[in-house]
């Protein structure tokens, strides 16, 4: 199967990889391409800037959550236009751990034999920019770095200096772009703010990448793109009749989804119907609740004031509706949400309060899942948590489903909170690293058959 694809990949963070990346994407559109576009890692934000200049859905490819064989079978079973763009992750060869480049870009790039294009800030070197790319391109045996792009250039004469020593890669330079404080995304946390019902943002991304894509080289990017072996292909997967309805939390507040979990729920056999618990006063009609992840507490104050809501919520919960909320969507099934000197009345399934702080968590988690509404038996889980919060007052008789080696959780290494049939974890999974979509389906099933 051929597949047309490259990976941006940065020296390290904060190169300009995601606006690169959507210029790109920008400048083949224009050329008549379809894009489809991947990010390497758990993130959740960067996504959503390549699905609104693709206008193609996004996924994320990471071997830690999906595993090499899952990696595989997405990027290739949701590579259907006519080029894929795969969006790095820090540095190039940052991965889990020092000792190897396991879940880097690098790794990412290797398993899916793609070519890389590796982004280079210029504003503070010259000459010495060609030991910057010398050493990526010889610190691994198979760098597979095809080209270079150089990142906030402040002159033409800066320019010629940094062309020059870069002559010794012999890897061509397919970007030049310059130096211009306006063709910056602003950050929140790590990731950036969410494009959804953002058409400010919306504008500004469509901006910026109309002005970075002036200064590629596209045919050589399409060249290097096409320079690809070809890639196994796969059984199509089977999707079964929907059987139940599960009801999804999307809006502003809660929109933390991996694409591939939500096809698994549909290739399970259920039917997605979306509301908006900041705005809604009804959820569908439903046998499953499922609320992801997102920044509730920004939102807080009209979260709080949706009081049918957060009562609908908590009856559903009592009458043991199967629901399941990872991260902002615990934060939401708590008590409170305490954000700058304000507090903030949820739901109140879970007796706990959240505190923000300006401690970021962020790690990889392993550990063992116990018998939930996700899992039949008990057996290892491998996911990723990332917040600015933590509960406090947790009930002491709380009941948890995750027992964790690595990562923080709620409480002592302890997630997954327990409360009648919900479950409600800082850590986030991909389901199809194992069986939770089917599980977390035929719980949904038992409820509707009462």
């Amino acid at each position: 199967m051929k597949i047309p694809r490259i990976v941006l990949a940065g020296a390290s963070s904060g190169v300009g990889k995601t606006s690169i990346t959507c210029s790109i994407i920008y400048a083949l559109r224009k050329h008549g391409f379809s894009v489809q576009p991947f990010k390497v890692g758990p993130d959740y934000i960067d996504p959503s800037y390549l699905s609104s200049i693709s206008k193609n859905e996004t996924f994320n490819l990471d071997v830690w959550l999906m595993g090499k064989n899952q990696l595989l079978s997405s990027f290739i079973s949701n590579s259907k236009s006519d080029i894929s763009v795969i969006e790095g992750v820090m540095g190039y060869y940052d991965g889990f751990e020092g000792k190897t480049n396991y879940a880097s870009t690098h790794h990412v790039a290797t398993l899916t034999k793609s070519p890389v294009i590796l982004v280079l800030d210029a504003s503070k070197t010259a000459r010495s920019i060609a030991a910057t790319a010398l050493g990526f391109q010889k610190f691994h045996k198979n760098s597979r770095i095809s080209g270079l792009i150089l990142n906030k250039i402040g002159s033409k004469k800066h320019e010629n200096l940094c062309r020059q020593a870069l002559r010794v890669t012999k890897i061509p330079i397919i970007g030049v772009i310059p130096k211009d404080p306006l063709l910056k995304l602003e950050s929140r946390h790590l990731g950036l703010f969410s494009t959804l019902d953002n058409k400010t943002l919306y504008n500004k991304i469509q901006k910026i990448s109309k002005s970075i894509s002036k200064n590629f080289d596209i045919d050589q990017i399409i060249k290097i793109s096409k320079n690809t072996s070809k890639m196994s292909t796969i059984s199509s997967s089977h999707f079964k009749k929907p059987k139940i309805t599960i009801a999804v939390a999307l809006d502003t507040s809660f929109n933390f989804y991996y694409r591939d979990n939500l096809m698994a729920l549909q290739r399970e056999g259920a039917s997605l119907k979306f509301f908006s618990p900041v705005n809604d006063k009804k959820i569908p009609n439903c046998d499953g609740l499922y609320i992801g992840g997102g920044f509730p507490e920004i939102l807080g104050s009209k979260l709080a004031k949706n009081q049918t809501m957060k009562k609908l919520v908590k009856k559903l919960a009592e009458d043991n509706l199967p629901i399941y909320a990872e991260c902002g969507g615990l934060m939401y099934l708590t008590n409170s949400i305490s954000s700058d000197n304000k507090k903030h009345k949820m739901v109140g399934l879970f007796d706990a309060e959240t505190l923000m702080t300006k401690k970021m968590t962020l790690n990889y988690t392993k550990g063992r899942i116990l018998p939930s509404i996700i899992s039949e038996r008990t057996h290892n889980i491998q996911g990723h948590e990332f917040h600015y919060s933590k509960l406090s007052s947790v009930s002491s008789d709380s009941r948890f489903a995750y027992e964790l080696k690595i990562g923080d959780g709620i409480k002592n290494s302890k997630d997954g909170l327990i409360q009648y049939n919900s479950l409600a974890s800082y850590g986030h999974l991909y389901f199809d690293s194992a069986n939770y979509a089917e599980i977390f389906i035929k719980n949904c099933m038992k409820y509707s058959r009462r």
